[in-house]
């Protein structure tokens, strides 16, 4: 019995952090485009180089 609740434990653990690490991405590709939307996206009005944020 307690094998089977290893086995069953251990196959929560690693679905938990699959899905996190596919959440993980999804959240990486959304900064990063909206990274990208951001750098090409600058007015020319105001400060050094003009950008909407203040990196």
């Amino acid at each position: 019995m307690v094998p089977l609740l290893l086995v069953l434990l251990l196959a929560l653990i690693l679905f938990g952090a699959g899905f996190a690490l596919k959440a993980l991405w999804w959240i990486a590709v959304i900064v990063l485009v909206i990274w990208l939307v951001g750098f090409f996206a600058r007015s020319n009005t105001g400060g050094k180089r003009g950008r909407w944020y203040r990196w």
